[in-house]
């Protein structure tokens, strides 16, 4: 089976810093897999807030994650602190992507890499949504 490669962009609209915590931890004494995720849906609910918005509230609708996939580049340990870099790409009508990457702040060394499908969706409605507009044109932008 061939494995993931995961091409990231020279420029990210976004960036936050992360600590480690012990809870992140596996019996091996890296990071858990699972505590990945949960340290990169921390950057992206952090990402979201960066711009004004909550998973909940993006131009009055919710974001739901459509899937995931994720490169391991290297072991991560307790204390370390994580930067983690994220941007949007590949939008469609209903949705787009959010890349990220991670890397251990002291070192640079790359800890992963990875992409996040969301979906818009209309809670009210229980129902996908059109990707708003505003939305779409502020993370697009040159500038940000």
């Amino acid at each position: 089976m061939p494995r993931i490669q995961i091409e990231l962009p020279e420029n990210f609209a976004f960036t936050t810093e992360i600590p480690l915590y012990l809870s992140h931890m596996n019996y091996a004494g890296h990071l858990d897999n699972a505590a990945l995720l949960s340290v990169v849906s921390e950057a992206r609910a952090r990402f979201f807030q960066s711009l004004g918005y909550s998973e909940l509230d993006v131009e009055g609708l919710g974001i739901v994650i459509a899937d995931a996939a994720l490169q391991y580049k290297s072991e991560a340990f307790h204390g370390e602190v994580m930067v983690v870099r994220m941007t949007t790409s590949d939008f469609g009508s209903k949705g787009c992507d959010l890349l990220w990457s991670m890397r251990e702040k002291a070192s640079q060394r790359e800890v992963a890499r990875g992409k996040t499908g969301i979906v818009f969706f209309d809670y009210a409605a229980r129902k996908v949504a059109a990707v708003p507009d505003h939305f779409r044109l502020r993370v697009t932008a040159p500038s940000l």
